[in-house]
């Protein structure tokens, strides 16, 4: 312990109290990023000046909240953030979820809207982190690159980097203090949203920190309404993701055209087929950016301080990903061959919560509680 407790005064020291070490109930440490509160009115133009629902967590207000400096790596069952490692992968929703909530009371997987107010932060401050999205480099600045963790053979190319080895850029504010790897290098689960037959469904405030059931059959989900309330799913009226066009029943992985919009129905599956087993059939995918309201449709505030649909048409052309059938989980971020579409608004909601690949990861964070 004597060790870490050194390691932590460096990292504060070095950091200027922007970065700390936090241990798990073994006494094990992670590099975390402490991230202030802020308002909504502070990332958003025009916005209320209400603290940002990433700091209310069961109707408490935090100061702080705590996110991992880096992808996590899983160690006996427990998520740590550290540096100069290859992210874990081939974890689904649930196990990751369970391996950040194993290290102790305050512990989680970074939630939506933990991941939308950094989203929101680095947008209105002016930088929008680079990263791994094109096979160990930047798309939009081949000279970056990070150090090689796992070869995609497929490609013939790098797939994985290190954590953390990436150029300043690659951090959420520009800085080695930062945040890094929220673009590309791996797709990220994050708690507290799913898309269930197409209706947008939260766990309300950043109450998805405290560890709570979030489960397909947990009664904590909640469906929003134009006006921003939240109630419970199914009610008539809530908030989905629709398409422009028909889908279709063809039972392959297809992209059905048309546009990504959101509407108070679904009026068009994009599979019409039995969907009750969440199948990876017809999809849509888009700009973030370019996703608009059906005609009549009243957009509410809370929708776009949690990054489901955006502030103006300029969020850097990340992609969201969209299947409005059967029960999706929120993956963030992109990974080493997205390109572009990479990034910190990238939002994927095509699959489901079993879904595990070598590209699909996470990070913790944490809360005081």
């Amino acid at each position: 312990m004597a060790n870490y407790d050194d390691l932590k005064l460096a990292v504060e020291s070095l950091s200027g109290g922007k970065n700390t070490v936090l241990f798990d109930d073994l006494g094990m440490p992670s590099i975390m990023v402490v991230v202030p509160k802020f308002k909504i009115s502070d990332v958003i133009d025009g916005g209320p000046q209400n603290t940002h629902y990433a700091f209310i967590v069961n109707a408490v207000e935090k100061d702080s909240i705590n996110i991992s400096k880096y992808q996590n790596i899983v160690v006996n069952g427990r998520a740590y953030s550290l540096p100069f490692k290859d992210p874990a992968v081939y974890t689904t929703f649930d196990q990751a979820k369970s391996y950040c909530e194993a290290k102790g009371a305050g512990w989680h997987l970074m939630t939506n809207a933990e991941w939308a107010a950094i989203a929101l932060w680095c947008k209105k401050n002016g930088f929008m982190p680079r990263g791994n999205n094109q096979y160990g480099s930047d798309v939009s600045a081949a000279y970056e690159k990070g150090v090689q963790t796992y070869f995609d053979s497929g490609a013939g190319k790098t797939g994985r980097v290190a954590t953390g080895s990436g150029p300043a850029s690659w951090a959420h504010d520009g800085t080695n203090n930062g945040i890094f790897d929220l673009n590309g290098n791996v797709w990220e689960w994050v708690g507290g949203l799913r898309l269930n037959k197409g209706e947008i469904q939260i766990i309300p405030d950043n109450n998805a920190a405290a560890g709570v059931n979030q489960s397909d059959t947990s009664t904590l989900w909640k469906a929003i309404l134009q006006d921003g309330s939240l109630v419970d799913p199914g009610t008539a009226g809530t908030l989905k993701y629709d398409n422009s066009v028909a889908g279709d029943a063809t039972q392959t992985d297809h992209k059905v055209g048309g546009n990504i919009q959101l509407n108070n129905a679904v009026t068009n599956p994009m599979y019409t087929g039995d969907a009750s087993t969440n199948p990876y059939y017809g999809q849509n995918y888009q700009t973030f950016e370019s996703i608009a309201a059906a005609s009549g449709i009243t957009v509410p505030t809370l929708l776009k301080a949690l990054g489901l649909f955006p502030v103006d048409t300029s969020c850097g052309g990340d992609y969201i990903y969209v299947r409005n059938y059967g029960e999706r989980l929120p993956l963030r971020g992109g990974h080493w061959s997205i390109g572009s579409g990479a990034g910190v608004f990238a939002l994927h909601l095509s699959h489901a919560r079993s879904t595990s690949n070598n590209n699909i990861g996470f990070r913790s964070a944490f809360v005081s509680l």
